[in-house]
């Protein structure tokens, strides 16, 4: 199956599974206590105006309608190369689009956002029809026939995650042209009569894969300042800058609650319930999906209500200050899990690529590309599972550490960490559980 992935048992561990579980474990402990002891005022989420902008001639690059343009008919391009298999290719196994869309797409959103920012939003294929559409009418691409409702937040963004999880998670089928074919089908629909509604706004608000990049770009080294000039930065003040909105816990819960799901759906364990269940697969994958989000919703509204309580902040904004903090463990989570799909499926489905009406032709050049290893030995990508999974919950502690800073009284402020602590040890516990038991 093209979404079966992972790398086999705990027994890949250069080390004792055990072992690595104390090491993250001990790890965050030490961060936890590191940080209360250096760490005694809010550090994070300044003004861009006090680090280093990027040299002239690339500012100048960059910063130009012409830079915008390249990547507006890039995204058009590829959109349009990938719908010729998608609408014409053979529905066999040898077709590129699942790949495409599941693999180099959402895979490699990764990747390209933790280096370049949120950069779906220059290349949304259907933000730059809308733009052209507004323009040979006359209009405003930002204004629709009404308002954007205050309220709206990350709702529909969350929404339109949650379905994309389910079709490559659950739905059956999923990896045929009709089922992929009508799921992009209504995505386009929907976003685009939202953008004509409320406006381009529309797209950061509910377009899943706009603010699925916008999440995990805020991580990206370089960012672009409100004054339009292109500088270096802390990547941890990038995520600190991103403020309370409705929905946004929903959002992160969901990212990170899917990864999990898409884990345990991976482990014998759960594959014998399925198989010997009477209930179809969709169902019971459905119900079991939203059970592991509502589980991670709950270990969250727990932890950050008791921080809350114990902190002393004021009632009821503890969740949404810091569900940021949560969104470096998701990424963690996603290149752990997706690492070796991303390398060994991303290369069979750029050789397919080169030909998706499997007529024999060689339009990239790259029919002939044979699958290479890269390295991806059970002891390396395991290492590199247990450390960037580490490394996110690491991350994840320092942000909620510093906005704790900000939210309690200084003599509550310790104490007020203690269950997000035990939140990341948690979510740590269960997500390396999770991965190497698959």
């Amino acid at each position: 199956m093209l979404l079966a992935h992972g790398v086999g048992g705990r027994q890949d561990l250069p080390i004792p599974f055990s072992a690595a579980l104390a090491g993250a474990v001990l790890a965050l402990l030490v961060s936890f206590v590191a940080l209360g002891a250096l760490w005694k005022e809010p550090r994070l989420g300044g003004a861009l105006a006090a680090v280093r902008s990027l040299p002239t001639v690339i500012q100048t690059a960059v910063t130009g309608p012409v830079w915008r343009w390249i990547w507006r008919i890039a995204g058009l391009v590829a959109a349009a190369y990938f719908c010729i298999g998608l609408i014409f290719g053979p529905d066999r196994e040898d077709n590129p689009t699942a790949g495409a869309f599941y693999v180099l797409f959402w895979v490699g959103l990764v990747p390209l956002s933790l280096l370049f920012g949120p950069v779906w939003r220059g290349l949304n294929p259907l933000r730059t029809l809308h733009l052209l559409a507004c323009k040979g009418l006359g209009r405003d691409p930002e204004l629709g026939l009404r308002p954007l409702p205050p309220g709206v937040g990350y709702w529909p963004g969350c929404a339109g995650l949650f379905a994309f999880v389910w079709l490559e998670l659950v739905a059956p089928e999923r990896a045929t042209l009709p089922v992929i074919g009508a799921w992009l089908a209504v995505y386009a629909v929907l976003t685009l009569a939202g953008a004509v509604v409320f406006g381009s706004r529309w797209f950061g608000h509910a377009d899943p894969f706009e603010v699925y990049s916008d999440l995990v770009g805020r991580l990206a080294p370089a960012a672009r300042r409100r004054d339009g000039v292109v500088a270096w930065r802390n990547s941890l003040d990038g995520m600190a800058e991103l403020r309370p909105a409705p929905g946004l816990t929903a959002l992160v819960v969901v990212l990170l609650g899917s990864t999990m799901y898409d884990s345990l759906s991976n482990a014998p364990i759960w594959v014998r319930f399925v198989q010997e269940s009477s209930v179809p697969a969709p169902v019971t994958g459905t119900v079991g999906l939203i059970t592991v989000i509502a589980l991670v919703l709950v270990a969250y509204r727990t932890a950050t209500v008791l921080a809350g309580r114990w902190g002393a902040a004021r009632p009821g904004t503890t969740p949404g200050e810091i569900a940021h903090s949560i969104v470096p463990i998701a990424v963690g989570y996603l290149v752990a899990h997706y690492y070796t799909l991303f390398l060994l499926e991303g290369q069979r489905t750029i050789a397919l690529l080169s030909d998706p009406l499997d007529t024999g032709a060689d339009w990239l050049g790259t029919a002939g590309w044979t699958i290479q290893a890269l390295g991806t030995t059970p002891a390396g990508v395991a290492t590199l599972q247990v450390t960037v999974i580490v490394v996110g919950h690491v991350l994840g502690t320092v942000l909620a550490h510093d906005r704790a800073l900000a939210l309690f009284p200084r003599r509550t402020a310790v104490l007020g960490q203690i269950p997000l602590l035990l939140l990341m040890v948690v979510y740590t516990v269960m997500g390396l559980l999770l991965l190497f038991a698959a």
